[in-house]
């Protein structure tokens, strides 16, 4: 994976983002919801500090925290995987809230810190270690949540219904049934991204969750930006095509023949700044 390595540029281009994304006449997020993340490097990544506003965030709204202890936490427990932590008798069972609290305290790159580390470090955490992403943002907008949150939402989603919507997000998002947010979701979005990605050969550019929100994965501020506006603007279609009895999905074969058009690659790549 590609080293970024001015560490303040990082930072810099990572609270632009966390700006645009908090704007309130976006609608994405209100209050302290949402959060944003930065790889810096393999081994650490810049995440919204607990608490903070994206709405004008600043550098000392995010905690510098070491990737493989937060990635260490959650196979904590996990039969799923097979780390020695997650097989060690001390951690047979699900990490409980004052684990996960203490856990994110003791990820932080410096100790001293006053910073604390959102819950949600542990989806960003496996989320920065997928091929080619260096940003994430984590939303909640009101159009996308509307339909998160409605009894044929997901069938809704399932289908793609425009051809810029693919052409900025994907041949399909990551779809993920609500979880309890924290360690649960983490491992449920990681779970359902890992199928993803070995059913298609390729990681997805966005994840749904049900009752919850939105997740954009990007190589630059840019694209993660594009994703989620476009899945606002995918959302409202959606909603208004509810008015006339429903989406009218595309064809599979329509999808792919969208999605690799030459034409199309290169749209992609003046929008998002990224040709994947």
């Amino acid at each position: 994976m590609p080293q970024v390595s001015d560490e303040q540029e990082i930072i810099d281009q990572l609270v632009a983002m966390s700006q645009w994304l908090g704007d309130p006449g976006r609608d994405y997020v209100i209050l302290g919801e949402g959060n944003t993340s930065a790889r810096v490097d393999d081994e650490r990544m810049y995440v919204k500090a607990s608490g903070a506003r994206l709405e004008g965030i600043t550098a000392d709204g995010f905690a510098l925290v070491v990737r493989s202890k937060v990635l260490a936490m959650l196979d904590g427990g996990d039969p799923s995987t097979n780390s020695e932590l997650a097989l060690s008798p001390a951690k047979g069972q699900a990490l409980d809230d004052s684990e996960v609290e203490r856990g994110l305290r003791e990820s932080l790159a410096d100790p001293a810190s006053p910073r604390r580390p959102s819950v949600e470090t542990l989806l960003h955490a496996f989320m920065l270690g997928l091929d080619g992403v260096n940003f994430v943002g984590h939303t909640h907008p009101t159009a996308v949540n509307a339909i998160l949150c409605s009894r044929e939402g997901m069938r809704a989603l399932a289908g793609r219904v425009y051809p810029d919507e693919i052409v900025v997000c994907g041949m399909a998002p990551v779809l993920v049934d609500y979880v309890d947010p924290g360690v649960p979701l983490a491992r449920a979005v990681r779970d359902a991204t890992r199928r993803y990605s070995e059913e298609r050969g390729y990681r997805p550019q966005a994840v749904l969750m049900q009752n919850h929100g939105l997740i954009a994965l990007g190589a630059t501020p840019t694209q993660v930006e594009a994703v989620t506006a476009t899945w606002v603007k995918t959302a409202r279609i959606i909603t208004g095509a509810m008015a006339f009895g429903g989406p009218r999905h595309l064809s599979e074969e329509h999808v792919r023949r969208i999605c690799t058009r030459p034409d199309e690659a290169y749209r992609r790549k003046g929008i998002t700044g990224n040709q994947s």
